[in-house]
């Protein structure tokens, strides 16, 4: 396999651009888990706005367009659409169980 010339520097040795490119991992690391904790953030309001108005936590069909929407975006980033869904539904799982017990909490049964 044979290095591009965009990939490294001339004289940059091999390690040098391992640890290049790792930082370089690291740091878009550190920012999805930045964008995951907005994420969240963003739906526990869902969460608690749907417990006040005792809305179901799940919304299929949402779900369902989301899901589409992310392959699409997917397939346009070159990233495995298989994947992106995955993701997707790891993290609605997530976010529903918040709101369940949000919706536990905000209309405790007698």
């Amino acid at each position: 396999m044979t290095e591009s010339t965009s990939d490294a520097a001339p004289t940059e040795s091999p390690e040098d651009t391992l640890a290049r490119l790792r930082a370089s991992i690291d740091n878009i690391d550190a920012a999805l888990v930045y964008l995951l904790a907005e994420r969240f953030r963003a739906t526990q309001q869902v969460g608690l706005l749907k417990a006040r108005h005792e809305m179901p936590a799940s919304d299929p069909r949402r779900e369902e367009q989301q899901v589409a929407r992310l392959r699409a975006l997917a397939e346009s980033a070159h990233l495995d659409p298989e994947f992106a869904e995955k993701w997707f539904n790891f993290v609605v799982a997530e976010v529903i169980r918040h709101h369940v017990e949000a919706g536990a909490e905000a209309n405790p049964r007698p």
